[in-house]
C-alpha cells in the first residue's frame, strides 16, 4: 500500500467519523450507515470497508471524542506551573474558559454519549476514560475530595454553557477564577 493510498484511507476514515458525529447530532440512534455514507459522500460499501458495523462506527466516534478531549486538556497544561494542581487547572481552563473550543467539544461529547448508552462496548470505553481522568488528576498532588469537587463542577459548567447563553456569558467568567483558586493548596 502506498503512502498516498494510506493518506486517502485515513482521510476517508476521518470524513466518515465526522459524518457519523453530524448524523448522530441530527438523528440520534435512528442514524443509519446509509445516512452516514451519504453525508460522507461515499458508498455504503466504502463505509463498511472502514467500519464493519454501526456498533463499530459508534464506538470509533466515541473513542475519537475521548482522545480529542484528553489531548485538548493536555494542551492546556502550563509546564511553567511547578506546584500541585497543574493538571486540574488545565482541566478547568479547558472546560470553563468561554473561548475554549474544547468546552464545546465536551458539550458535544455529552450529547452524543447520551445516545450511545445501549451500544455494546460503550460502558467499557467510558469506564476506561473515567479511570484515565482519575489517574491523570490524582497524580497532581491535591486532595482527592478537592479534585472530585472541582472536576465535576467544571464538567457541569461546561455542559450547561452549551445550552444556556447566560451560563456562557455570565457564569463561566465568574466561575473560572473561583475554580482555579480551588486548585491551589
Amino acid at each position: 500500500m502506498t503512502s498516498e493510498t494510506t493518506r486517502n484511507s485515513e482521510r476517508t476514515r476521518r470524513e466518515i467519523l465526522t459524518a457519523a458525529r453530524d448524523e448522530l447530532k441530527v438523528r440520534g440512534m435512528a442514524m443509519s450507515l446509509q445516512h452516514v455514507a451519504t453525508t460522507a459522500g461515499i458508498s455504503k460499501s466504502g463505509l463498511l470497508h472502514h467500519f464493519a458495523s454501526k456498533n463499530e462506527l459508534l464506538l470509533a466516534v466515541l473513542e475519537e471524542y475521548l482522545v480529542n478531549i484528553r489531548q485538548g486538556v493536555r494542551d492546556y497544561v502550563d509546564l511553567a506551573e511547578n506546584r500541585p494542581g497543574k493538571t486540574l487547572r488545565a482541566y478547568v481552563r479547558a472546560l470553563c474558559d468561554p473561548e475554549s473550543t474544547l468546552r464545546v467539544e465536551f458539550g458535544n461529547f455529552a450529547d452524543i454519549s447520551m445516545h450511545l448508552g445501549d451500544v455494546q462496548g460503550v460502558d467499557a470505553l467510558e469506564e476506561e476514560d473515567n479511570l484515565y481522568w482519575r489517574e491523570f488528576l490524582a497524580n497532581d498532588g491535591l486532595d482527592p475530595d478537592r479534585i472530585l469537587l472541582v472536576r465535576y463542577a467544571a464538567e457541569g459548567l461546561a455542559n450547561a454553557s452549551c445550552y444556556d447563553p447566560a451560563v456562557l456569558a455570565e457564569d463561566l467568567p465568574r466561575a473560572l477564577p473561583m475554580l482555579l483558586r480551588m486548585t491551589e493548596e
